[in-house]
């Protein structure tokens, strides 16, 4: 989520919020699908993704975009990539395209893509295995990411993950009362401390990444990784696609790093200096992703899924958190020799 993103007008949001199952199935029809009338609601909040039944064919994806987050330039790029990966034999689930060589499409208010239906379990991270097969995938995907440069779409950076979400956060009230000082202190020590690790790491390269790699957007099926949502692709290190499977205490997370290097290397070499923005890029998400929620804090969807965001125990926990992360950035990097 793009912190900065241009506002949306109130009637586009209600129509989006609104979007009624009429309109989902007609939307798919234009295309030239004859739905069964069956559809699903799939776990999305940033978007609204669905699942729908097609007559005499396998079921179909639908995403419909939330108005504002991204222009059609900056969607076409991610679709253009993904479909660059597929040719080259990747598994990652790209749009479908029509005859007209098309993969973003417009139904009266809504813009809408479609996507095959592909399913599968969520990797399991004490699995050394999976752990180097992903680690290899990632490491072909990178190979093409960083042939060319996205024009459009915005880069993994500490203003666009930090300070813009935090002063958000400060700006518009967010927080709860009496909270202000202790989190704007807070955040002004990370910044600094992610600077440096940033300082440390140098000249790192950027390339085209997924972005949000996380384990849910790896669907393991037949013993293959396939790789979804690439919604937050942007440029930026290629760390930024493999830290989030590092987790738990320091000597679990070295193991973790050596399975999927282990992989990653088989294909492409790893600079290891990267290792310095582990923490850094883990403290940024958080930040980010607090601030994403406060901006999405209108939508009823958001209120129905997450409604512990409404409560000063979750800013407790969510002060702790950065504190211990703030201990985790004073410690030296994991190691890749």
């Amino acid at each position: 989520m793009n912190i900065l993103e241009p506002a949306a007008s109130e009637p586009e949001i209600s129509a989006f919020q609104n979007l009624s199952p009429d309109e989902i199935l007609d939307a798919v029809e234009s295309q030239g699908y004859f739905c069964s009338g069956s559809f699903q609601a799939l776990n999305s909040y940033e978007n609204r993704v669905y699942q729908l039944g097609i007559e005499d064919g396998a079921p179909l994806i639908a995403k419909f975009y939330r108005p504002a987050r991204w222009d059609n330039e900056s969607i076409q790029e991610e679709h253009d990539f993904t479909r660059e990966l597929v040719d080259s034999e990747l598994p990652v689930v790209a749009p479908l395209y029509n005859a007209q060589g098309e993969s973003i499409h417009q139904h009266g208010e809504f813009r809408f893509s479609l996507y095959p239906r592909v399913s599968g379990r969520t990797p399991e991270l004490d699995n050394p295995d999976q752990l180097e097969v992903i680690g290899r995938f990632l490491a072909r995907i990178h190979l093409h990411g960083e042939q060319a440069d996205f024009k459009h779409r915005p880069a993994v950076d500490i203003e666009s993950y930090g300070a813009a979400p935090s002063q958000y956060l400060l700006s518009e009230g967010k927080l709860p009362a009496g909270m202000e000082v202790a989190y704007r202190n807070l955040i002004d020590d990370l910044l600094v401390k992610i600077n440096d690790h940033f300082s440390a790491a140098g000249s790192v390269q950027q390339l085209r990444i997924h972005g949000d790699c996380h384990p849910g957007n790896i669907l393991y099926w037949d013993e293959v990784p396939h790789i979804v949502d690439f919604d937050d692709a942007r440029m930026g290190p290629a760390i930024q696609d493999l830290w989030m499977y590092l987790s738990g205490e320091r000597p679990y997370q070295q193991a973790r790093l050596m399975d999927i290097l282990i992989g990653y290397t088989q294909f492409r070499d790893f600079n290891p200096k990267e290792l310095h923005l582990v923490e850094a890029l883990r403290t940024l998400r958080m930040i980010h992703y607090a601030g994403w929620l406060a901006k999405r804090a209108e939508d009823p969807a958001f209120q129905l899924a997450f409604p512990w965001f409404y409560t000063a125990r979750y800013w407790d926990d969510h002060i702790l958190a950065l504190k211990e992360q703030s201990a985790l950035l004073d410690e030296e990097p994991l190691i890749w020799d």
